[in-house]
């Protein structure tokens, strides 16, 4: 599989990364997925501390043991919550990264993290403390890169002010194009995007429409209504099948600008992670195919958090 670089570091990831959110609770089927997915090429496993508080954590640590070498592995840091209490809190402090990250090191069983990103962000929070602590995880090798995981514009711009990331984690697909309107401020610092969602939801695959959730049959998805998506994905589709599947061109759409490093699809099933990896090997899009989705599809911007 193809590889690029996450901005000026010197990790090169595959272009299909595995978002290892869906991998589930069951440890022998998630550590089958991981597994898959090195054999089939990719090199790159975003994980965070929240996902199952911990549990996701400890299964990619598990299935890359002996294999640290081959692997870039993600994670990230900033909701904390308290064992025996429900949900989580926003912590960006620099005491507590610097103590979340052994307990991330411990679980993940390694002594470094590849990329380590903050994952949210608000543009209240102590930023220049916050870079502080990534800047000494750094300096002190337990990380090797940091990065963010926000889709604030606001937070966004402060941090490629005043830090050293090398990555912004956001939602992008051809039915997400919000973060189109940071490409050139990102490109221009040399930050690269990891773009997770990027078959939003299910509704960029093969899958019918009518297998959606009920919420989007009822409230539609970001921009568009469930009667405008009943219009317009027979249309996306009818164009993909002339060259790839539906799955492949919402992937190659993302992967078009090269200020994307890597699409970190999600696969809670062996046969989900095939068809990720089939679609980074179908062809790129042409540039007319690129204009021809863009002209059919929302160029949104976010409203908020400006």
């Amino acid at each position: 599989m193809k590889k690029r670089r996450i901005g000026s570091s010197d990790l090169y990831v595959s272009e299909i990364g595995l978002g290892c959110m869906s991998l589930g609770t069951e440890e022998n089927k998630a550590i089958r997925i991981i597994h898959e997915a090195l054999e089939r090429g990719i090199n790159y496993l975003d994980t965070a501390d929240l996902y199952d508080r911990g549990l996701n954590e400890e299964f990619v640590g598990k299935a890359i043991k002996g294999k640290r070498d081959q692997v870039i592995v993600a994670t990230k840091v900033g909701n904390r919550w308290e064992e025996g209490k429900d949900g989580w809190f926003w912590d960006p402090s620099k005491a507590y990264i610097k103590k979340e990250v052994k307990e991330s090191l411990r679980r993940l069983q390694t002594d470094y993290i590849d990329l380590y990103q903050l994952h949210g962000g608000t543009i209240d929070d102590p930023i220049d403390e916050t870079i502080e602590a990534f800047e000494e995880l750094k300096q002190e090798g337990v990380i090797r890169y940091y990065g963010i995981s926000s889709i604030r514009p606001n937070v966004i711009r402060e941090y490629v002010k005043r830090s050293n990331i090398v990555s912004v984690m956001m939602q992008y697909s051809l039915l997400d194009r919000r973060p189109e309107e940071l490409f050139p401020l990102l490109r221009e610092h040399q930050i690269s995007v990891i773009a997770r969602g990027p078959v939003a939801k299910g509704l960029l695959t093969e899958r019918p429409l009518e297998a959606a959730s009920n919420p989007i049959k009822e409230n539609g998805y970001l921009d568009y209504t469930y009667e405008e998506l009943k219009t317009l994905l027979p249309t996306l589709k009818e164009r993909a099948a002339k060259n790839r599947s539906f799955t492949a061109t919402a992937l190659q759409f993302c992967l078009y600008d090269p200020v994307v490093a890597a699409v970190i699809p999600g696969a809670s099933s062996v046969e989900q992670l095939a068809e990720n990896v089939e679609a980074a090997s179908s062809p790129s899009l042409t540039a007319e195919e690129y204009e021809w989705l863009k002209q059919h599809t929302k160029s949104s911007i976010y409203e908020l958090h400006r």
